[in-house]
């Protein structure tokens, strides 16, 4: 049996994350050359096309009068992901009664590798926020999800990441974040006070199981303006506490 130097493993990954750099480029951009897309990554046209070649093999990517698109076969993956915990599904409705009852932007985040994950959204731009990655410790959906984690996972998250500042609103320092957990625990809901992003507000709920297990958090955002007094504070969390709680009922009973 031979023995393995690393070379092998080496090689693999940095071919594994050249295939990932190369799918990374073409989902910003409606159609890509090959040499619009060795500018953006770095790599030789060769490297790029035999990448490029596999890929459209495989079905991942699609050729067309010599730009190149990312297929359908990526959205499969993407929807198993979304559709993987019942629950998952059990939202998709709620978030659209939310933006249709609201006329805000409604969304359904959950925690992956210490990232807010949009789930599924409705309103303006909603298929391209689909998967898109945020920091949990300044969005409402975020710290919600945070305020049902322990002290001791509350600082494994912040060592990991830190509290970087996003804007002149932005919770950076621990203890302050940790003054804003309580506060969340205590009344059932978070907001997001132009923490992420200049002029945006957001209210966001929990999302439980019928076990309890913390499946994920209801959000809705939109002008900071509007996002405040009893709107923000009974009127909004009320509607999303409701639809979070139709969501446990349906995955009890169905």
């Amino acid at each position: 049996m031979g023995t393995n130097d690393g070379t092998e493993t080496g090689a693999g990954v940095s071919t594994t994350r050249k295939t990932f750099e190369i799918l990374e480029a073409l989902k910003e951009e409606e159609g890509v050359t090959i040499t619009e897309l060795t500018r953006r990554t770095d790599l030789s046209k060769s490297t790029a096309y035999r990448h490029l070649a596999t890929l459209t093999d495989m079905g991942y990517v699609i050729e067309r009068d010599g730009e190149y698109y990312i297929g359908f076969r990526l959205v499969e993956i993407s929807e198993q992901a979304r559709t993987r915990k019942t629950g998952y599904t059990a939202a998709k409705r709620k978030v659209f009664e939310l933006g249709q009852e609201t006329d805000e932007r409604a969304v359904f985040i959950v925690e992956e590798a210490y990232d807010a994950v949009y789930v599924y959204r409705h309103g303006s731009l909603t298929n391209t926020m689909i998967g898109k990655r945020r920091p949990l410790h300044c969005m409402a959906s975020g710290k919600v999800i945070l305020a049902e984690w322990t002290d001791d996972e509350v600082d494994a998250f912040i060592d990991a990441r830190g509290l970087d500042a996003h804007t002149d609103h932005t919770i950076t320092d621990r203890d302050s974040l940790y003054a804003e957990l309580d506060r969340i625990r205590d009344r059932g809901y978070a907001t997001n006070n132009e923490e992420f992003m200049e002029g945006m507000g957001g209210v966001a709920v929990p999302v439980f199981t019928p076990d309890d297990e913390l499946l994920g958090a209801l959000a809705v955002f939109g002008p900071a303006s509007r996002f405040t007094g009893e709107y923000v504070h009974d009127e909004l969390p009320d509607r999303l506490r409701d639809k979070a709680g139709e969501i446990r009922v349906t995955l009890a009973y169905g």
